[in-house]
């Protein structure tokens, strides 16, 4: 009987299906995050884990710091650029898996392949395949009369943070693609039956039905690419390690290197609680454009 009443008050199961994942985000998300501005607003440093109160010192240090301000920079065009290049690549991605053809499966495994392989692993490769002695991109440029010598990949600014951006953009888009996939099945086939009725081309279906009805997947697609990419300083931190002269250095590698490398606990937290305002803007636009889209 206790069971049977239990089962018909909704209120009291709602709050224990929703138990597992308050716990989850109180000990992974809040409490680390409690930490951190315990930190921030402390002088613990690798050396001396004693904790005294120094208040806004450590946020005064890093607006003294031209290498953030230089990470913050970078995180910009590398953020941007990235979710620019993620969502079409990912729209482009996703026509292919929902298309019918034969060895479609083939497909699909070696679009999804760079999400599943672990990002330090794939990393590597890159960073192989990006040498500038032994780089087979090098070798296929000069056999194609591209290019006469070696590229310095990851030995030049420009060209450094071009390679970071490309292997981040290779390993999400596949994600963004399987968001994208979700929101092309969910479109009524009536309306793409209809325009081709109507003597609609390819092209005209595609930016007048299919594009403004993925249009909110495809911004869900963004703000998961943004969430990973604000978040991310594996594939910087094996390609390039913030360099050459901290080209690529963003604001996640920058505050590992002070926090951890450098043993500076405090600036470090202080740096990376820049991320949570920029992360929660960036959440708040992509929302707002999600709802007024939906209500389109």
């Amino acid at each position: 009987m206790s069971a049977r009443r239990l089962a018909d008050r909704d209120g009291t199961l709602a709050w224990l299906f929703l138990m597992p994942s308050v716990v989850y985000i109180l000990a992974l998300v809040a409490l680390p995050f409690l930490l951190a501005i315990g930190y921030a607003l402390s002088d613990v440093t690798a050396g001396d884990p004693s904790y005294d109160w120094v208040g806004l010192r450590n946020f005064q240090r890093v607006f003294e710091d031209p290498v953030f301000w230089r990470s913050l920079g970078n995180t910009f065009v590398f953020t941007l650029i990235s979710m620019a290049l993620i969502v079409v690549l990912g729209k482009v991605l996703a026509n292919i898996l929902v298309a019918d053809f034969r060895g479609k499966w083939v497909v699909r495994f070696l679009v999804l392949l760079p999400w599943t392989t672990p990002v330090a692993l794939s990393s590597i490769a890159w960073l192989w395949m990006l040498d500038s002695i032994f780089s087979p991109i090098d070798w296929v440029l000069r056999q194609l009369g591209l290019i006469e010598g070696n590229m310095y990949w990851l030995g030049e600014p420009g060209l450094a943070m071009a390679s970071v951006i490309a292997v981040h953009v290779w390993r999400l888009t596949p994600l963004a693609a399987v968001i994208m996939v979700a929101g092309l099945v969910a479109i009524p086939r009536d309306l793409d039956e209809a325009a081709r009725v109507d003597g609609a081309g390819y092209w005209r279906r595609m930016f007048e039905v299919t594009i403004p009805l993925v249009l909110p997947v495809a911004a869900v697609a963004a703000l998961f690419g943004a969430i990973f990419t604000f978040t991310d300083m594996a594939v910087v931190d094996v390609l390039t390690n913030g360099g050459p002269n901290n080209a690529t250095q963003v604001l996640t590698s920058w505050a590992f290197f002070r926090g951890i490398d450098g043993g500076d606990v405090g600036q470090g937290a202080a740096i990376a609680l820049f991320l949570f305002p920029l992360l929660l803007a960036a959440a708040i636009a992509i929302l707002r454009a999600v709802r007024k889209l939906e209500v389109r």
